[in-house]
C-alpha cells in the first residue's frame, strides 16, 4: 500500500461508513469514531468520508446516557458501505435479536466488511461472524465472551483489524482505530493533523492494550491480592521486594505467589515489572524527561537492564519508542527498533 501523502489537487477516494446503533449503545464510542471522520474531511479539505447512522427499524435509538441521534435510517436502506460498525453499550445481550443476527449474516454474505465499537462485538460473535478472527471488546465483557465464544480469538488490545473485521474496545479507543484507518487510506500526514486538532498526546496503535483494572480481573473476594497490587502501584520508583509486600499484606510470600499465579496468570514479580514498564512508556511518550530519568522514576538503576526489559515487553528499546513517537507526530513513517538505550 502506498503511504505517501495524498495530493490535494484532485478528488481523493471516498469511503462511506455505517454505524448500526443498538439500544443503550455507548455515545462516546460512536462520537469518537464519527468525529475522526469529520476532522479528516476538514484537514483534507474534501468530503472524503461519509457516515450514516442506522438502526433495525430506522428510528433513532437511545444511547446509554438517554440521548438519541438523528437522522437514522433502517439497516436495509443503507446502500453501499465500506464498513458497517455495530455500536454496542450496556446490556448488549438484550439488544441482539434474531432479526439483527440475520441482518448481519446477510451483510457478511454480501462481503461487506464488518466492525464493532465497545460491546458491539458481542453481536458479531453471536452471529458467528468472528469465528477464527482476532477480535476486541470492552474489557468489562471480555471474560464472559471468551467463555461463550471459544472460536473467537479475543485480544486485550485497544482495537484489532483482522482481514475484513474491525473490532474496537470502548471509550475513546474508536478514535485511535479511525485514525489508523484514515492513515492507511489517505496517507500518514493526515492522522497527525487530526490528532493535533483533538489535542491528543499521541495516536495509539493496535499494539496498545486496554487497561484492565485488577479488581475487575479477580473480583471482590481477594483482598490480599488487591492490597498487594496497590502496594506495587504506590511504590514504582523504589520497588518493594516480594517479602516486604507479603509482610505488609500480612500473608506469606508463597501465598502471594499462589494468588497471582491463580488469578492473574503470572508471577507477582512479572506483574510488578510490567506495571513499572507501562509507567515508563507513559513517561517516555508524554513527558520530556530523559530516558535515564524515566528509568530511575520507574525503579531501574541500570540503563542496560531497563532497555532489555523494555524491549522484551514492547518489542523495541526506549530510545526507539521515543524516536518513533516523534516521527509519527510529524507524519513520518516509524523506523526499525534500534539497539541502543
Amino acid at each position: 500500500m502506498d503511504f505517501s501523502a495524498p495530493r490535494r489537487t484532485g478528488p481523493l477516494p471516498k469511503h462511506r461508513f455505517v454505524f448500526l446503533t443498538l439500544q443503550n449503545y455507548s455515545l462516546i464510542a460512536l462520537s469518537s469514531a464519527v468525529e475522526a471522520l469529520r476532522m479528516a474531511n476538514r484537514v483534507a479539505e474534501q468530503d472524503v468520508y461519509e457516515w450514516t447512522l442506522a438502526s433495525m427499524d430506522g428510528r433513532p435509538v437511545a444511547a446509554s446516557n438517554g440521548l438519541s441521534m438523528s437522522p437514522t435510517v433502517a439497516i436495509d436502506h443503507i446502500g453501499p458501505a465500506n464498513i458497517v460498525f455495530v455500536c454496542g453499550g450496556v446490556n448488549v445481550e438484550q439488544a441482539v435479536t434474531p432479526e439483527l443476527i440475520a441482518e448481519l449474516r446477510r451483510l457478511a454474505q454480501r462481503l461487506v466488511p464488518l466492525g464493532s465499537l465497545c460491546t458491539g462485538g458481542y453481536a458479531l460473535a453471536k452471529a458467528g461472524l468472528l469465528d477464527k478472527y482476532k477480535a476486541v471488546v470492552h474489557w468489562e465483557n471480555m471474560s464472559a465472551l471468551e467463555e461463550q465464544f471459544p472460536a473467537v480469538q479475543f485480544s486485550k488490545q485497544l482495537y484489532a483489524i483482522d482481514r475484513d473485521r474491525y473490532t474496537c474496545s470502548g471509550g475513546v479507543a474508536p478514535l485511535d482505530l479511525m485514525l489508523n484507518i484514515i492513515k492507511n487510506h489517505l496517507g500518514r500526514d493526515i492522522a497527525p493533523q487530526i490528532s493535533d486538532q483533538f489535542i491528543l498526546d499521541r495516536i495509539r496503535s493496535d499494539q496498545d492494550r486496554q487497561h484492565v483494572p485488577l479488581l475487575a480481573r479477580v473480583g471482590l473476594f481477594h483482598e490480599n491480592l488487591i492490597e498487594a497490587a496497590a502496594l506495587m502501584e504506590a511504590n514504582l520508583e523504589e520497588p518493594l521486594s516480594l517479602d516486604e509486600i507479603a509482610h505488609l499484606v500480612g500473608v506469606s510470600r508463597r501465598q502471594i505467589e499462589r494468588l497471582f499465579k491463580r488469578y492473574v496468570g503470572e508471577v507477582p514479580t512479572k506483574y510488578y515489572l510490567d506495571m513499572r514498564l507501562r509507567r515508563a512508556r507513559g513517561l517516555l511518550l508524554q513527558t520530556s524527561m530523559s530516558i535515564m530519568e524515566v528509568a530511575v522514576a520507574c525503579g531501574f538503576q541500570s540503563p542496560p537492564h531497563f532497555s532489555k526489559c523494555y524491549r522484551d515487553l514492547f518489542g523495541h528499546t526506549p530510545s526507539a519508542e521515543r524516536r518513533n513517537s516523534r516521527k509519527v507526530s510529524m507524519g513520518e513513517e516509524p523506523g526499525e527498533a534500534e539497539l541502543e538505550i
